[in-house]
This record gives C-alpha cells, structure tokens and sequence, in this order.
C-alpha cells in the first residue's frame, strides 16, 4: 500500500493528482487542505468520498498540526500554495507568509523515517526574472538562472516564494537524507483551476459578451499543458529513482502560442468573435515563455501529448456551465 500525502489536494493541480493517485492500485491518499483557495465543491466530496481518500481540513502553517500525522508516508506531494496573479498584486505579503511558512513546517516535520520522497511543487515564476532580463535562454532548461529583476514588484512574491522554496527542499532534504524532486509546472490548465488565471478570465467575458473584448499585452507567448497531463508526468517523477535530487520542468513544449492566439482559439470554440481591445501587458509580465521539457522525458520517457485544440472545448463547456448558474455567479 502507498500511503501518500497531497498538501493543497482542494485546489487545483492538487486535486487533479490526488484524484489521479487514488485510482491508482493499492493506494491510500491523504489530502490536507484549509480551502482558502481550493474549493469543497462537489468534484472534492466525490473524490474524498472513495474509500481509500481521506482530507484533513487543516492549516500547513499552524506547527502543532504536523502532530496530528502518524506513521510513515511513502510519498509526499507538496502543492499547498497561494496561487493567482490577482492575489500576486493585492496579498504579496499573504503569499509570502503562507508558502513559506507551509513549506518550513512540513520540511521540519519531515525525516527519513516518516517521508519515503518529498515533491516541492515550483513554478516557472522562479526564473522569471531571468527572462525578463534578456537572452537565448528559451526554450528554458532546469539549470537557468534565478534572478529576481525587480524586487519591488508585488508579482515577485510567488515567484520568490518557489525560488525561496527551491532552496528550502534542497537543503533540508539533503541534510536530512530524505529523497527529494521539485518540479516547475508551466502555464498548466484544465477544469476547476480557479477565476484568477487568463483562461477562466477570457471564458468570463465571452459569457457576458463583452464587446470590445479587453486583452492586457497579447504579444506575450505561453506554453500550455494540460492538468490530466502535469498529474501523470508529476507521478512519474515521484516514481523514477533518477529524479532524486533532480529539478524537473513540466510542460508541454510544443504547445507554446502567443496570448492573442489563444485568445482566437477560445473565440471559435466558443463561437463568439466580439473586437478586441488590446491593453498594456501587466508591469513584470514575462515576454515569452516555454520549457525545455527534455529532461523529463529522458529521466521519466514521459511526454505532454494534449493539445489545446482537444482540451479547450471541455474547459469552455465547464466553464459556461458555472457562469450560467446564477446562485455561483453571485459568489464570484
């Protein structure tokens, strides 16, 4: 039996990976989450309703919690994080408090004897600041530099949050012998993933027919991955040996597309071509971004292989489903 931790399993990777480790064989999952971000919607109570799943509603920066965890876990996902650029701008100093705060309490907590593997979640954000500063460090490799290119923007308190966070897991874990993987998620997406992030925002406004349709920047490229897709290749890094220690980009390379593009994508699906009012980018707003994903493949021979085109009708079809239920949209 795998007994498996997933800190932040109510939110979105998060439960993505928790309710794709609990139909694995012999598993059992512990989810721990406070839902100050994630949901306990009904797609949660179904998920944690399964006999192998169990969620703890509890506070990761609180010390006296880690009490409360017994015996030995054969894996640790750490996901549990404030997420969202709106909450980047308006709550850095919250960002800030709670993932590292979360992040110290569990590596504290953690050793040899209680913690088979550890996984620190990371983000793209931890070398943003590289890529703002310019050079041919695109499509981006795990060994690129971290720069922090401007201290007093608010956006660098997640972003300095995983950079911080990185350094964490690395030192702790290493002097703790306990075996350790951090991943950097790339621009993922799916159902369930929120309402602060471009995706959801652009399903927003083509429900409420907005004409002229807003955009902030547009030129700026991302390269998009699918949730079913970072679940499976975050597994396969827990699951591979040569991953220890490692630090491993998930994404899909091959999916890299300008702002304005996607923007068309969700445009036909949707069936809804309003004029588009193109806005100045956000201050700090990375120009172009895209992993090197071959490390994974070659440590996990794992590869992303969902294209938008499939995945964008199932997202705008969930999507438009929650904006037209009036009794949600006056909770937004």
């Amino acid at each position: 039996m795998r007994r498996i931790i997933v800190t932040g399993g109510g939110g979105f990777i998060g439960y993505h990976l928790a309710d794709h480790l609990s139909r694995q064989v012999d598993t059992h999952v512990t989810i721990i989450d406070n839902h100050t971000r994630g949901a306990a919607d009904d797609m949660f109570a179904e998920l944690t309703a399964r006999e192998n799943v169990i969620a703890l509603n509890e506070d990761l920066t609180q010390k006296n919690f880690y009490e409360k965890l017994h015996g030995r876990y054969d894996e640790i996902y750490h996901l549990a994080a404030i997420n969202g650029t709106k909450n980047f701008y308006e709550r850095p100093y919250e960002v800030l408090r709670v993932n590292l705060l979360s992040l110290i309490n569990i590596l504290e907590w953690c050793t040899a004897e209680n913690c088979g593997a550890f996984l620190f979640s990371s983000s793209s954000e931890a070398y943003a600041g590289t890529i703002n500063c310019g050079g041919e460090f695109i499509p981006s490799a795990e060994d690129i530099p971290l720069t922090v290119d401007d201290v007093m923007n608010p956006r660098w308190s997640y972003g300095g949050s995983k950079l911080a966070g990185e350094l964490l897991t690395i030192n702790y874990c290493r002097t703790r012998g306990v075996p350790f993987r951090i991943v950097r998620y790339h621009n993922v997406y799916g159902v369930r993933m929120g309402f602060d992030h471009v995706l959801p925002e652009f399903f927003r406004r083509v429900h409420d027919k907005v004409n002229p349709f807003p955009i902030f920047g547009g030129q700026e490229t991302r390269a998009f991955c699918a949730v079913e897709d970072a679940v499976c290749a975050t597994e396969a890094v827990m699951l591979s040996d040569k991953c220890n220690g490692e630090i491993i980009h998930i994404g899909n390379s091959s999916q890299e597309i300008k702002i304005l593009d996607l923007l068309a994508l969700v445009f036909d699906v949707a069936n809804f071509h309003p004029a588009v009012e193109v806005h100045p980018a956000p201050r700090g707003c990375v120009a172009r971004r895209c992993p090197d994903t071959s490390k994974l493949f070659k440590l996990t021979g794992f590869r992303a292989t969902i294209t938008l085109e499939d995945a964008l009708p199932k997202m705008y079809s969930w999507y438009e489903k929650k904006y037209r239920d009036i009794r949600f949209r006056n909770t937004l």
